[in-house]
């Protein structure tokens, strides 16, 4: 008899027994061009019932984007897709070559699952102090995958690093997502840049390019969204909670 398979996300061992949960976020950015006025579509954000973030385009002057999410992959089919099918967002030209798409996923070690997966990520994306956001899908090399598990943690602790190192100084702040079958040109994460300031999201970026699992091991990254934050919605409360155990 074959083992039952446990998809669920797995946090720390705490009192002796691991954390999970059988639940965990997605979130999507969409771009759009032929913005002339942000003012309309940025009330029709205000009179919504989600959380999102409204991002005028650095590299188009009529573009903008909407990152939303949901622990129901359902909500961008039902929700969502009414919302932008009407006005003042179906004027609009939507950038289909920007469209990022993921899901939070714990690392195995996440003291508090719930925080990691579903708090950390809405926080990151909703602190009006970091307006700033640099958005893109990346897929490593399958060498990466052939490697053991010895060989990826050094590569890994390189990289990571440098990621807290930004973060402490409050430069850089990441969102990652995962995006294995979800993407449709087959990327493997989803990494959102936001903090302060532009030039420091650019500067963590040329610091990864460095690392071994950049330089070795990414076989491509982009295209980047880059954008600075017009609206953030209000945090509302979470509903449900997730089971956790």
């Amino acid at each position: 008899m074959a083992a039952e398979l446990d998809i669920r996300e797995k946090g720390a061992v705490r009192n002796g027994e691991r954390i999970v949960c059988d639940a965990r976020l997605f979130m999507q950015l969409l771009a759009f061009g032929n913005c002339a006025d942000v003012g309309p579509v940025a009330q029709s954000l205000a009179e919504s019932a989600f959380e999102s973030v409204l991002y005028k385009d650095v590299n188009d002057p009529r573009g903008v984007a909407l990152l939303t999410w949901s622990e129901d992959p359902g909500f961008f089919v039902t929700t969502l897709r009414e919302f932008v099918l009407k006005a003042p967002w179906a004027a609009l030209t939507p950038k289909l070559e920007y469209t990022m798409f993921g899901r939070t996923y714990a690392l195995g070690h996440e003291p508090d699952l719930a925080a990691w997966l579903f708090e950390k990520p809405r926080e990151t994306a909703l602190n009006p102090e970091w307006p700033w956001a640099i958005w893109y899908p990346l897929r490593r090399a399958g060498a990466f995958s052939a490697l053991s598990s010895e060989e990826k943690g050094p590569i890994l602790s390189e990289h990571g690093k440098i990621g807290h190192a930004f973060g402490e100084s409050d430069y850089a702040h990441d969102i990652r997502l995962a995006c294995f079958g979800l993407d449709k040109n087959d990327n493997d994460f989803v990494i959102g840049l936001t903090g302060r300031d532009l030039y420091p999201l650019s500067a963590c970026v040329e610091a990864m390019r460095k690392t071994q699992q950049t330089s070795r091991y990414i076989q491509s990254m982009g295209p980047f969204f880059v954008g600075k934050s017009v609206r953030q919605s209000p945090r509302r409360r979470r509903e449900p909670s997730p089971p956790e155990t």
